[in-house]
C-alpha cells in the first residue's frame, strides 16, 4: 500500500476547488469543455457514494471581462461590480451542466465573518450538512459582491481549506494551471522537478512556493501552501493537480501518482 492509498482508501467527503485559470480561456470566456469535464468527474464521485463540495473561482474573472476591462480591476467597487455580474453567469453555467447529469446544486456565498463568528459558523455548517445529506452539491464562492477587505478570505485556496475543515472533509483537491508543487519555479528554471509527496510542510517547501501568479486568478502556489497548512493540521489530506488534465479527479481518487500530495496529520 502506497502513501496515497493509505490516506485516501476510505475517503468519503471531498472538497474540490477550481481556480480561475482553469475555468477561463485566454480570450476571457468560460471554458465550457473544461467545466463540463470537471462537472462530469464530480458527478462520478457522487455516484460512487461520496459527498462533494465545489469551491469555484472565476466570478470576478468572468465579470471584469464582460465589463470590457483587459485586466482584473484593483478598485474594490469595480471588483464587486464584476463579481455581481460573474456570479450569476458562473452559477447558471454550473446549474445547467449539473442538471444534465440529474444533479441538484446550491449556491453558497461566504465572507470571513461567516466562518469566524461562532453562530454564523454553526449555521453554515448546518446548511452544508443538510445539503449533503440530501445529495445536493454545494457550489461555494467568496461573496465578493459585498465583501470588503476586512471580511475577505483573500483567496479561494484558503476558503476551500476552511470549508474542508468546516464539513470535516477527508480530502481537499486544488485544481490549478500547474501540475503541482515544483522544487523551483518551472517557468524560470528548466531543472525544476515536481514534488510528488509532502509528508511535512517545512521552510524548504514554503520556499518552493514563491512566485507563479496569474492575470486571471488571485493567488499562486503560496496561497496553496497556506491552504495545505490549514488542511493537514485539521487531519485532511490535500492534493494540488492540473485542472486542465482530463480525468484528473478520477485519477486522484484511484490513487494514481498525479499532482502533489500533502499528508494529513493525525
Amino acid at each position: 500500500m502506497n502513501v496515497r492509498e493509505k490516506y485516501l482508501k476510505n475517503t468519503k467527503r471531498i472538497v474540490v476547488k477550481v481556480g480561475s485559470s482553469t475555468l477561463i480561456t485566454e480570450d476571457g470566456s468560460l471554458d465550457l469543455y473544461r467545466i463540463e469535464e470537471i462537472v462530469r468527474q464530480i458527478c462520478y464521485l457522487q455516484n460512487q457514494g461520496k459527498s462533494v463540495v465545489l469551491v469555484t473561482s472565476g466570478a470576478i474573472g468572468v465579470g471584469f471581462l464582460k465589463l470590457g476591462l483587459k485586466t482584473k480591476p484593483k478598485d474594490i467597487c469595480e471588483k464587486q461590480a464584476a463579481a455581481a455580474i460573474g456570479q450569476g453567469i458562473l452559477l447558471n453555467t454550473y446549474e445547467k451542466i449539473f442538471s444534465e447529469h440529474n444533479k441538484i446544486v446550491a449556491q453558497i456565498l461566504l465572507t470571513k465573518n461567516d466562518l469566524d463568528i461562532v453562530d454564523n459558523y454553526t449555521n453554515a455548517q448546518n446548511t452544508f450538512t443538510a445539503l449533503l445529506k440530501r445529495g445536493v452539491i454545494p457550489i461555494v464562492n467568496e461573496n465578493d459582491a459585498v465583501a470588503v477587505e476586512e471580511i475577505k478570505f483573500g483567496d479561494n485556496d484558503t476558503l476551500s481549506a476552511l470549508i474542508a475543515k468546516t464539513i470535516h472533509a477527508d480530502l481537499l483537491i486544488l485544481l490549478s494551471d500547474i501540475d503541482g508543487l515544483y522544487s523551483s519555479d518551472p517557468q524560470s528554471d528548466k531543472d525544476a522537478k515536481l514534488i510528488n509527496c509532502v509528508p511535512e510542510i517545512t521552510k524548504d517547501i514554503e520556499e518552493c512556493s514563491k512566485g507563479s501568479h496569474s492575470n486571471i486568478g488571485t493567488g499562486g502556489m503560496y496561497t496553496k501552501i497556506k491552504a495545505a497548512k490549514i488542511a493537514v493540521s485539521s487531519g485532511i489530506s490535500m492534493i494540488i493537480a492540473n485542472g486542465s488534465q482530463d480525468g484528473v479527479i478520477e485519477d486522484i481518487v484511484s490513487n494514481k501518482e498525479v499532482g502533489t500530495f500533502f499528508e494529513a496529520k493525525k
